[in-house]
């Protein structure tokens, strides 16, 4: 175990790759560093990183702001959620710690948002706490380098990686162990395509040896997919104005904006459309077409959607936006990218 920690600081010290929360022990850019990387590759949650850094260099300008102003700044990056959950402890924080994170797990643990994993990074990287990261990149390297065949889909196993990751992590470098870790998984020991053959831990390597690299991690639940039927409307007013609404429900894209939207249960006929939409508004509907080039379908973790995009006039309507106004707002990104293209063709 400790050749293991040896041999793969020594790597991370020769190949770490340099980002900008690494340079930092401050714990607010390291835990929105965290956050933003959650679900998140490295190269899509930079840039996210550096425009939040700059609109909100301290935790105190982070909870000033409106939630829909963190709505807009988070646009495209998904699991609106963490956005939302980041918001509310900034808040946290500042009202009730006077500014100040807490410097250890387990009090960083009952911040809204912060997981195990995340409250680890936070610890070991801000306070030097040996306390080891657990997530997909270390049940991968820890299930192929010590042979742990107990299946990752079941949460009682998260105690049994967590043990050998604390059994493994130096007390005087916890940050380095964590960091090395993270980014051997990340960058050597990949779920698709690891690169065995010129791996540095082929020694140590249990699933190498035994030729086991493409069954472990083992998980043997699979994620059941939700299909959705999202039918959107375009509503303009003779000015051209469109008519948005906001996400309130318990749902996805909670508090973002959106276009007015009949759900069905599957994908429905025309007309069927036009009488939800009549219903909903209490009031016919002039010039209803669908936009079929507009179709699409959007891959989420648990749900499959599929969305159609229809277009009518109205005489007068409240909540309507200038088309100026558009990128004022935080909207999902299939809406974005449908009101984008629409409104560059016409």
């Amino acid at each position: 175990m400790n050749n293991f920690s040896r041999k793969l600081t020594n790597w991370y010290l020769d190949n770490q790759r340099d980002l900008p929360w690494r340079n930092t022990t401050d714990a607010y850019k390291i835990w929105l560093s965290e956050v933003i990387l959650q679900q998140t590759r490295v190269q899509q949650g930079l840039p996210y990183y550096e425009r939040f850094i700059a609109h909100y260099p301290t935790v105190y300008q982070l909870a000033n702001a409106s939630e829909d102003e963190v709505l807009k700044l988070w646009e495209g990056l998904g699991y609106y959620s963490r956005a939302r959950n980041m918001h509310f402890t900034a808040k946290d924080i500042v009202h009730r710690l006077e500014g100040k994170f807490p410097d250890n797990y387990n009090d960083l643990l009952q911040l809204k948002g912060v997981g195990n994993y995340t409250a680890a990074a936070i610890a070991s990287f801000a306070f030097k706490e040996a306390v080891a990261v657990v997530d997909g990149n270390v049940y991968r390297v820890l299930a192929r380098v010590f042979g742990v065949s107990d299946d990752i889909s079941i949460n009682r196993t998260r105690k049994v990686f967590q043990t050998l990751a604390n059994s493994l992590i130096p007390a005087h470098s916890p940050d380095v162990f964590n960091q090395a870790i993270m980014d051997f998984g990340s960058l050597v020991c990949k779920p698709k395509q690891p690169l065995c053959a010129s791996c540095f831990m082929q020694e140590e390597c249990y699933a190498f040896r035994y030729d086991k690299i493409q069954e472990l991690p083992v998980k043997s639940k699979k994620i059941k997919v939700k299909e959705r039927y999202f039918n959107f409307l375009l509503l303009e007013d003779t000015q051209k104005n469109i008519v948005v609404e906001q996400r309130l429900e318990d749902d996805i894209w909670k508090n973002l904006y959106q276009l007015p939207v009949v759900e069905t249960a599957t994908s429905a006929v025309f007309s069927e459309v036009k009488a939800g939409y009549e219903k909903q508004f209490q009031e016919k509907i002039i010039d209803f077409t669908e936009l079929d080039e507009h179709q699409l379908r959007h891959q989420l973790t648990h749900q499959r959607l599929h969305i159609r995009f229809f277009k009518a006039q109205i005489i007068d309507f409240k909540n309507t936006i200038a088309q100026n106004d558009i990128q004022k707002y935080a909207f999902p990104i299939p809406i974005k990218k449908f009101l984008k293209k629409y409104y560059h063709q016409s």
